[in-house]
């Protein structure tokens, strides 16, 4: 008999040939994709993902429309990154690139708030509010309204093309893309405004941008929400590796009681309770429905794995079977590792700990990081000012034997109304400024700005050469107004 070959692949299939002999052939490097048809579920998870992800839908797609007065000539979209004007609306509150360091704030807060909740009750982010699970809710909500629950939709892909097949699929696809394409036009709307967005692409006078960047994300939508589905959940998304650090025994993760539902068997109508504890029987049945009803389609019963996204959808169809055959309900259910362990052995479990170490420290990062964004907002300044000393030249000496530096200033006036400011230079007392293509220089130059807008100058810098003066000397530029003011540092360089 020949000898079994084993590769990188796997162990090789040996085939007969011919001539009596065999081939080896290997088996291949990657599993094709299993198709995974979720079936639907009645049950407390259930109606918590239901409804938030109506919620989060809801408003994704209506706060664009959202209207906030900030008085005229500037945007009332209550949400708005206006790309054009380089400013992020936030209701009452107005960024400007200069406040970046506000969004780093945010996602500090967004990275550790998952820390945390990973920490405390696994991957509910994943189950519950993460976009790819609640836009795959709504197309596997579709798929069963034109195709049927679970059975059907195997049966239809099985059964050869007819007239049903067809319409069903174009049904269900047409479906699919017309909630691609709002999905896409609500997110172009964050960026543009909605209601003029909207007005351009029903004349057809859409900005081509526009028109494409919609196209781009009501693509991803239908072919991540609609085809790659769990795919992007077990290969795409970095989380699944990355909260094996976040979990503890503390945890509260989705968990399979084995030491209650061991050994598994299916249930016998003419077999009792103790005939069944007697024969070393569980609770479990082997019904499979916490397989067929799982989003990634894996067997919680395996244990914890990378692979479950914590959406608890196992638990309900698990307690609706409990429930029918007079079991206790709970045979899977959201527990600790440290409850299981006592639950085990028959001792009294711990409680559940919600400040931990790791807790304690994720939630003081939050405070910590929202305080310090709070005294910003706080004491943000109304002005900003920007200094480009000239580079070609360094210096030029004027004819009566000073030292002159040019320097462009940029103010922003970050308020409605238009604003002077008076700018002086410091770290040169001897310094006269003076503004390109306007006659005289002073101590302190008045500088206009338009409201919410920005202003640039060339300024002039001139010094009386004298032994003492040094090559290089710091300064600092002070603009000020009646409501606040900031400073730029920069040097002033001399033969």
């Amino acid at each position: 008999m020949p000898n079994t070959l084993t590769r990188l692949g796997g162990p090789a299939r040996v085939l007969p040939l011919q001539d009596g002999t065999a081939e080896a052939k290997p088996a291949p490097l990657f599993a094709s994709r299993r198709q995974i048809h979720p079936k639907s579920v009645k049950g407390r998870y259930r109606r918590i993902k239901t409804w938030l992800g109506i919620a989060l839908l809801a408003l994704f797609v209506l706060l664009p429309w959202l209207r906030w007065d900030r008085g005229p000539g500037i945007a009332d979209q209550a949400v708005l990154f206006d790309l054009g004007e380089q400013r992020f609306y936030l209701f009452g509150l107005e960024l400007w690139p200069q406040h970046i360091y506000y969004m780093t704030g945010a996602m500090i807060l967004a990275a550790v708030g998952l820390f945390l909740a990973t920490s405390v009750a696994g991957r509910v982010w994943c189950g519950f509010t993460c976009p790819q699970t609640v836009w795959t809710d709504l197309y596997v909500w579709v798929e069963k309204l034109t195709e049927g629950d679970r059975g059907d939709r195997i049966r239809l892909d099985r059964q050869p093309w007819t007239a049903d097949k067809i319409a069903r699929k174009t049904v269900k696809h047409a479906a699919w893309v017309l909630i691609a394409l709002v999905t896409g036009a609500s997110g172009i709307f964050y960026l543009a405004d909605a209601p003029t967005l909207t007005a351009e692409m029903l004349r057809f006078e859409a900005p081509e941008l526009a028109v494409w960047s919609i196209l781009i994300v009501a693509g991803s939508t239908y072919l991540m929400a609609g085809f790659m589905r769990e795919q992007m959940c077990l290969h795409a998304c970095p989380w699944p590796r990355i909260q094996v650090a976040m979990i503890d025994e503390d945890s509260k993760v989705v968990t399979y009681q084995e030491w209650r539902g061991e050994g598994r068997a299916p249930l016998r109508k003419t077999q009792s309770d103790a005939d069944r504890k007697a024969e070393g029987k569980g609770d479990c049945i082997d019904c499979g429905q916490c397989v067929h009803v799982c989003p990634t389609g894996i067997d919680i019963r395996d244990g914890l794995q990378m692979d479950c996204i914590g959406c608890g959808l196992c638990v309900d169809a698990c307690n609706d079977v409990m429930v029918r055959i007079g079991k206790p309900a709970d045979l899977i259910l959201f527990d600790t590792g440290a409850a299981q362990a006592a639950k085990a052995v028959g001792a009294e479990p711990p409680g559940t700990s919600w400040l931990r170490p790791r807790t304690i420290v994720y939630v003081l990062i939050m405070v910590v990081v929202t305080g310090l964004m709070g005294i910003g907002l706080l004491m943000k300044p109304s002005a900003d000012i920007a200094i480009l000393r000239d580079r070609a030249p360094l210096f030029v000496r004027l004819a009566d034997g000073r030292v002159q530096n040019a320097y462009t200033v940029k103010i922003s006036n970050m308020t409605r109304t238009e604003r002077s400011y008076r700018l002086t230079m410091g770290g040169l007392d001897d310094a006269r400024l003076a503004v390109a293509g306007e006659s005289g220089e002073a101590d302190a130059l008045t500088l206009t700005a338009p409201p919410s807008g920005v202003a640039t100058y060339r300024v002039y810098a001139r010094l009386p050469e004298t032994d003492r003066t040094p090559a290089s000397t710091p300064v600092t530029f002070d603009v000020r107004t009646e409501g606040g003011g900031a400073r730029h540092d920069s040097v002033f360089l001399a033969p």
